[in-house]
Order: structure tokens, then C-alpha cells, then sequence
């Protein structure tokens, strides 16, 4: 029997449809919220590859532009992006994209929500203002969210409804809180995104 491209390489048996590998389908996530509120931290926390970042030193150009309230321990920031991937099955793989969190980055978003099906918009109970700007971004362009509250250290001084409350939040926008320093704590979130796309406000591709 002669070869064939569609043989199997090793066998020589014909590949069929059914015995073929279905690629997985792959899902644009941006991860954003207000500066220090830990998303840098979320990516590194997850991903399966070795995360990439470009966080630099904070210098005194930024003095007086940038907002260390509540975060002056903060030596560091991000200038352009973070990425990394996490495989939630076989047939699912999510990339994830850090955003810049100070507003003098904030023209970079139009760029990276290109493409993104869902967002995490990470919060801090001690400066929720912070996360407005992320809110009423993916609001305005209709892509699905669930907010993140990070619970540095496992402290939480505010309850879920006092913080959807304070985010004047949709009654369908998840809430979920957890020290995302934890690998488990960031993939609950990202599941509960990917719970929302799955109930149909955002379908998701499939490839074969």
C-alpha cells in the first residue's frame, strides 16, 4: 500500500478525522486594575512559562504623576505589558496580558484589548477608586470582566456585596477574593471568567 501525506509518519495507517488531535483553542485575557494593585504579581503567580514583564525602576520623572498613595513601599513598575499562558484543559489555553496601571500608560489598552475576549480587573479594598478607570473601560466596549479583589496577606476589611457596592457593579460581574500571591487563588479567578464567557456572553473560538 503505497504512503501517503495522511498516513500516519510512524505507522503507515491512514490518519483518520475522528483519531485526529484537536489543537486547543487559545483565549486573549487582560489582566488590569489600578497601579500596585498586584497584576505583575497575578501573571507571575499562574502562568506555566516563565512569565514576561517589563517592570522598571520608578524614578523621580515620575514624581508628582505617578499615585504611590497606599502604595509607597512600590520600587517598580510596568511600562508596557505582562504575559504569560495557563492551560485550563486540553482544549483550552489562556494568554494572559498585564496592562500598565499608571494613566500615563493608559493608551496602551486600545491596543491590547484587541482581540481579548474577557478581562480580570484586579482591586484593592485600600484604594478602589484605583480600579474605576479599568471598570468603566471594558464597560464601554462590552467586554465581559470579573473583579479580582486582592487580599494581600489574606486580609479582607470589606465583604463582597460592600465591594460590588462601592464598584457600582452589574449584578452578573463575579466577584471573587483571594491573595493572588497564591497560584490557586489566581486560577479560581481565572475560572470564574471563564465560567462567565461559557454562559454565552462571550463564546469562545474553537479550532480544529
Amino acid at each position: 500500500m503505497p504512503y501517503s501525506d495522511s498516513d500516519d509518519q510512524q505507522t503507515g495507517a491512514p490518519v483518520s478525522q475522528a483519531t485526529a488531535v484537536k489543537a486547543p483553542a487559545a483565549v486573549k485575557i487582560l489582566i488590569a486594575g489600578g497601579f500596585g494593585v498586584g497584576k505583575t504579581t497575578m501573571v507571575g503567580a499562574v502562568s506555566e512559562i516563565p512569565p514576561l514583564n517589563t517592570e522598571e525602576q520608578l524614578t523621580v520623572a515620575g514624581l508628582g504623576v505617578d499615585d504611590l498613595d497606599g502604595v509607597e513601599e512600590k520600587t517598580t513598575t510596568t511600562v508596557a505589558l505582562d504575559f504569560g499562558r495557563i492551560t485550563v484543559t486540553s482544549e483550552l489555553v489562556l494568554y494572559l496580558f498585564g496592562t500598565p496601571g499608571q494613566e500615563r500608560f493608559w493608551f496602551m489598552w486600545n491596543d491590547l484589548v484587541q482581540g481579548a475576549l474577557g478581562a480580570v480587573v484586579l482591586a484593592d479594598t485600600r484604594r478602589l477608586a484605583s480600579s474605576f478607570a479599568s471598570i468603566d473601560f471594558f464597560e464601554s466596549r462590552r467586554v465581559p470582566f470579573v473583579v479580582g479583589v486582592n487580599c494581600f496577606h489574606g486580609f479582607q476589611d470589606r465583604t463582597v456585596p460592600e465591594i460590588r457596592d462601592a464598584l457600582d457593579l452589574d449584578p452578573n460581574v463575579p466577584v471573587v477574593m483571594g491573595d493572588l500571591r497564591d497560584k490557586q487563588a489566581s486560577r479560581d479567578l481565572l475560572l470564574a471568567l471563564v465560567n462567565r464567557l461559557m454562559a454565552g456572553r462571550a463564546p469562545l473560538p474553537t479550532r480544529r
